[in-house]
């Protein structure tokens, strides 16, 4: 197996470890491991952790399902935005530099990062 093929699969691997543990891993993880690691763009790396992420969410939201840990009702509304706001964003994403798309999610990361501290 060639190295890259190796860290592909160990990105996803810890991406779903994290993923299951804290409920994120595709933007977090899996992102900025496509661009340091596996050096995609940022444009690609946010389209190919977006394919990654139906897969990995149904493997967890199973696990969590049949524990019963899945408030239906709350995921069912979200569901209903985050698909209109994936949309949106994809489509902005297509249409700015990756300059910018790069520094705009580091900052989002970080503030995210930040204020779960305190």
């Amino acid at each position: 197996m060639s190295q890259s093929y190796f860290r592909a699969v160990a990105l996803g691997a810890v991406a779903g470890i994290v993923a299951g543990l804290f409920g994120v891993g595709g933007g977090v993880i899996v992102v900025p491991g496509l661009v340091l690691w596996l050096a995609l763009t940022q444009r690609e790396a946010s389209g190919t952790s977006s394919a990654t992420i139906v897969a990995s969410s149904a493997a967890a939201v199973i696990s969590f399902g049949v524990s019963g840990s899945v408030d239906w009702r709350a995921a069912a509304l979200i569901l209903v935005g985050s698909v209109v706001g994936a949309w949106i964003g994809a489509w902005i994403a297509g249409r700015v530099d990756e300059r910018p798309l790069a520094i705009t999610f580091a900052l989002v990361l970080a503030v995210a990062g930040v204020r779960m501290l305190f």
